[in-house]
């Protein structure tokens, strides 16, 4: 295997594509090649946000569509159920791209080594299981928000969270 090669998979919004772009540019730092995989429409609102970010040539940015319409884009729960839909087949269907492509120009091979994939697109996961390769789950929410839903199991136990909703109940 040739170098490094990481595919990094974002929830196609605002919160998650950020953290994941700064992600990438830390492991360029140490020569590790980054794929940047965004839908059709948040690639297009990088590239004409003419940020100096985009210029690491290690970092390379594709894009796949999300499966919507424009008009469906405003309906809630229409873009996790498209991207939870349509992103793990065209990650498949890229990633087989990049092996071709890489077995091609051995001398400069790179078939990827690990998929990072934000913890909303689980589905990823099997992918890369299928796949063979290594994958992470990315969190781009604090870490308390990651220690909560851990331990939500135990707050239902103790009374804190019901079944219902959410109770708080303080005890200074």
């Amino acid at each position: 295997m040739g170098k490094p090669h990481v595919v990094m998979v974002p929830f196609p919004v605002q919160g998650h594509v950020i953290p994941m772009f700064e992600l990438a540019h830390c492991l360029a730092k140490h020569g590790i090649r980054t794929t940047i995989v965004n839908t059709e429409m948040v690639h297009d609102r990088l590239l004409n946000s003419s940020s100096a970010a985009l210029d690491d040539d290690r970092i390379r940015l594709v894009s796949v569509p999300d499966g919507l319409e424009s008009e469906e884009r405003r309906i809630p729960g229409k873009l996790m159920e498209a991207v939870c839909r349509v992103m793990p087949v065209k990650i498949e269907e890229l990633i087989r791209e990049i092996g071709r492509s890489s077995s091609a120009a051995a001398a400069e091979a790179d078939e990827v080594s690990c998929i990072v994939y934000d913890q909303s697109i689980g589905r990823i996961q099997e992918i890369a299981e299928k796949m063979g390769i290594g994958s992470v789950a990315f969190l781009p929410a604090a870490a308390a928000l990651l220690v909560l839903g851990f331990n939500i199991p135990k707050l239902i136990e103790d009374g804190i969270i019901d079944n219902q909703g959410i109770r708080f109940s303080y005890h200074f």
